[in-house]
């Protein structure tokens, strides 16, 4: 079995080699392959990766203009061969090693989906307002599809592959989030939510989720329910 591992990568000059070398270097229950699509970067990120001596694990696209996190993923997720499939950011700040938390209720068929759920607590929450706007939208999914579900933002899902190519994404953004969560649900999955490690970074460390990416979260989830 072989879990495919989607790294979209924007302007990651200063993390995405670390970043590579935690996916490659976790010890998994399964095989690995490492997809990473550059997604524009301009500040040398794309160089990086385009001179990176990676092994046979790690196969690299570029798209030629950024377009979001979501087209991104969308993109890795196409050339993805593995049974599962796991989406993680170049920005560390969660815990390659956590992937093997989320892998275990997959391969005991306890369910075709895990989500790392964050703790927000002292040293993960940089920000009230980041917290409360998570909250925020994860409470309006629950409400609108009727679950309980703890954190629908979490980058940390980990899906069978057949099922995640079937969810007909089309957002480009990071509502590439909510609306995985909101087609696995009308798909009649449940969610299996594990605890996972977070380390939120800074504005100035390059965190690039804003307050308008809450209001497309909203919208996207509105329009998941509605159509």
């Amino acid at each position: 079995m072989t879990l495919s591992v989607l790294m979209p990568v924007y302007n990651e000059r200063e993390r995405v080699q670390r970043a590579i070398a935690e996916v490659l270097a976790t010890e998994l229950p399964t095989d690995i392959e490492l997809i990473i699509v550059d997604d524009g970067s301009t500040d040398g990120t794309r160089e990086i990766l385009r001179s990176g001596d990676w092994d046979q694990r790690v196969r690299y696209f570029e798209h030629e203009h950024n377009q979001g996190k979501g087209a991104a993923v969308q993109t890795a997720l196409a050339e993805a061969t593995g049974e599962f499939a796991a989406i993680f950011d170049a920005d560390l700040e969660y815990d390659a090693a956590d992937l093997a938390l989320l892998l275990p209720p997959l391969l005991q068929g306890k369910s075709n989906v895990a989500f790392g759920v964050r703790a927000f607590d002292g040293y993960s929450a940089h920000s009230f307002w980041f917290v409360l706007g998570n909250r925020g939208v994860t409470l309006v999914c629950n409400v609108l599809f009727n679950v309980f579900l703890h954190d629908i933002m979490s980058c940390h899902k980990v899906l069978r592959t057949e099922l995640f190519k079937s969810l007909e994404l089309s957002a480009t953004g990071f509502a590439i989030e909510p609306e995985i969560t909101a087609g696995l649900l009308k798909k009649g999955e449940r969610i299996y939510e594990v605890p996972v490690r977070y380390r939120a970074r800074l504005s100035d460390e390059g965190k690039k989720l804003t307050a308008y990416d809450g209001v497309r979260t909203v919208a996207m989830l509105l329009r998941c329910r509605l159509t």
